[in-house]
């Protein structure tokens, strides 16, 4: 018999955060992705109608970071095996 623990889904990553999923992810990508600073960041947010601090990008970095690396490894690994196919 199958405990229900087993069953059950792992908790979210996001479970502890005010923000939707999607604002967390924007604002993580844009640190990463390009040469921007936490305040750059943070700035860029808000001129979409996102008002955090600085801080809290920090936050979401260090706690998110590997997850988000993780994800896009994955997709960077799969792109990569469609270019061998096209020979």
């Amino acid at each position: 018999m199958i405990s229900r623990r087993s069953r059950a889904k792992p908790p979210s990553p996001f479970r502890r955060f005010n923000s939707s999923i999607e604002v967390i992810r924007l604002g993580v990508l844009m640190y990463v992705r390009f040469p921007l600073s936490l305040r750059n960041v943070e700035n860029s947010l808000f001129e979409r109608g996102v008002d955090i601090c600085h801080e809290t990008v920090r936050h979401w970095w260090n706690r998110l970071g590997p997850l988000f690396a993780g994800d896009i490894r994955w997709q960077r690994v799969s792109r990569m095996r469609g270019v061998r196919q096209w020979r």
